[in-house]
């Protein structure tokens, strides 16, 4: 399985997205500052992430994600879970 996360940064409250075939894994070494992009950002929360047969369904919803649409349907679709951040 490939899986693609939206961590929340609890210092400027954005979103980091991104796309791992191993979810705990990753989410440490985002958390134990052993990602350059995240590492000033930490602690990050796992808010929301979508399961993938294909590495390339994966890579391509991580890419709209990433989008200004994607970051809007995101937003759209978390508002609750963000209220409550």
């Amino acid at each position: 399985m490939y899986y693609v996360y939206v961590l929340l940064s609890s210092k400027d409250q954005k979103f980091y997205i991104g796309f791992t075939n191993d979810l705990k894994r990753r989410l440490k070494e985002h958390n134990s500052g052993k990602n350059i992009s995240t590492k000033p950002r930490s602690p990050l929360e796992l808010l929301y992430y979508e399961a993938h047969l294909s590495k390339a369904d994966a890579m391509r919803r991580e890419r709209y994600f990433k989008t200004t649409k994607g970051k809007s349907t995101l937003k759209q679709m978390l508002r609750k879970s963000l209220e409550n951040c």
